[in-house]
């Protein structure tokens, strides 16, 4: 629970009982006195009242009126996809070799004659009660967004955050499931950091964080390179974080021993290998929004259209987990597959396959790419339109209950989306002014 959160909200309603309210909202998670937990609502109003509605650029915060969960930030979707486009533009133009414009699963520079390629990922925030998997999934996430760059991962890093109540050995058991691949792999986690939550202002036993990865490269297979008449291949899936969190939540926990594995690693590792990397002009993982997410990015980097065979795509779908999906009527292309997905030309096509299933680990070609934007579906020998919905596939009873439809105010969100992200870049450059201008005085 955020108590600063929840002292704002009620010193902005002029709330007169907000002290005894709060009070009551800490000594139904902590085991103190009541008068411990007024002496701490008491310092947390004062904190928020010293916080409240401040001045000048540095300060004040920029706002949109928007919340994350309306426009569906992080919900893998039109509305993520278009806040991920905004903060590309915030970001604005860089030196990197690939950065935040192109939608990539990492960012790349140049750095010793090589690629140096750095990625970030979030543990999925559903696993906060299930640490080590949660570990588990995001280091493994990490690697393979390194790995689809054409890189080969060196080292791991990790971020983690518990609310001031949780088990100091969540910690620990989260830490066992990122070396688990760590060591599995022989790629180490080398450093970290370990925080609470918001410190004394969040309580409660949440969990959060994240593992970040690095790797070198000589050439590069990022999303932009996808060029028409190249193949499309998907390698088997059996999801990671989401699916997992689909099996718990509907109490179907068997299908999570499915979602242990390293088969995307080994198909990676296959491709380098056989010296293949150098024939794939692009490769991604099915995360975002499903193979409906990654098909809407590859199209609008790349500036190609992407055709897919539905039965093809059906096929290399884990088979229980693809029945848990369909009987919860879980959109299995609009889910986080975990699958590789390679694009490259047709002629290197037989070799890929080849390889990769040496490894073990089935693959088939699954489409193709063509001249044009967007994509489609091919089901049954018949086009359907392919694109991703506001949010990713319900996968929760609590996301089927917020649904995937998009919000009919949707447009006027945008523009009040756009004005924030403007005003953003306007204070970082009267920012940036302001600091040349006085560096240049002391000069």
């Amino acid at each position: 629970m955020d108590l600063e959160g929840y002292a704002k909200r009620g010193l902005r309603k002029k709330d007169r009982h907000l002290k005894e309210k709060l009070a009551e909202r800490i000594l139904e998670i902590k085991s103190i006195s009541r008068k411990h937990a007024q002496e701490i609502a008491g310092a947390v109003i004062l904190e928020a009242e010293n916080t409240m509605d401040l001045k000048g650029d540095i300060l004040k915060p920029v706002t949109s009126g928007i919340t994350m969960g309306e426009f569906g930030v992080g919900s893998r979707g039109t509305g993520d996809f278009y806040t991920h486009e905004k903060i590309a533009e915030v970001i604005g133009r860089t030196s990197a070799v690939v950065d935040s414009s192109h939608l990539d699963d990492s960012g790349v520079v140049r750095g010793g004659g090589k690629y140096l390629v750095v990625t970030i990922d979030g543990m999925h925030s559903r696993l906060s009660d299930f640490p080590f998997l949660a570990g588990f999934h995001v280091a493994r996430a990490a690697l393979r967004d390194v790995y689809v760059m054409g890189a080969r991962p060196v080292a791991l890093f990790s971020d983690i955050h518990v609310a001031d109540d949780g088990d100091v050995a969540k910690i620990f058991d989260h830490i066992a499931g990122i070396t688990t691949v760590s060591e599995l792999t022989g790629i180490p986690l080398i450093t970290g950091s370990t925080l609470r939550i918001g410190g004394d202002m969040v309580i409660g036993e949440r969990m959060t964080g994240g593992v970040g990865a690095v790797g070198t490269a000589q050439s590069l297979t990022a999303r932009i390179q996808a060029r028409p008449g190249d193949i499309i291949l998907m390698t088997e899936g059996a999801g990671g974080g989401t699916v997992s969190t689909t099996a718990l939540y509907y109490r179907m926990h068997h299908i999570v021993d499915e979602t242990i594995n390293l088969k995307f690693i080994d198909a990676c590792e296959a491709l380098f290998e056989n010296g293949l990397i150098g024939k794939v002009h692009a490769m991604t993982d099915v995360t975002n929004g499903g193979v409906r997410g990654d098909a809407k990015e590859i199209s609008r980097t790349a500036s190609v259209r992407l055709v897919f065979d539905e039965g093809k795509l059906r096929s290399l779908v884990n088979k229980k987990v693809l029945e848990m999906l369909e009987s919860l009527e879980i959109d299995y292309l609009g889910v986080s597959l975990d699958s590789l997905l390679i694009i490259a030309p047709p002629e290197h096509g037989d070799e890929i396959l080849g390889c990769v299933s040496r490894k073990g680990v089935d693959i088939d070609i699954v489409g193709k790419v063509e001249e044009g934007r967007g994509a489609e579906l091919i089901i049954d020998g018949k086009l359907h339109d392919f694109v991703p919905r506001f949010r990713e596939s319900a996968y929760t009873p609590i996301k089927k209950l917020v649904g995937e439809k998009t919000p009919g105010n949707f447009d006027a969100m945008k523009e009040a989306v756009d004005k924030a992200a403007a005003q953003a870049i306007e204070k970082k450059r009267r920012i940036i002014e302001r600091l040349e201008h006085e560096k240049q005085s002391r000069g």
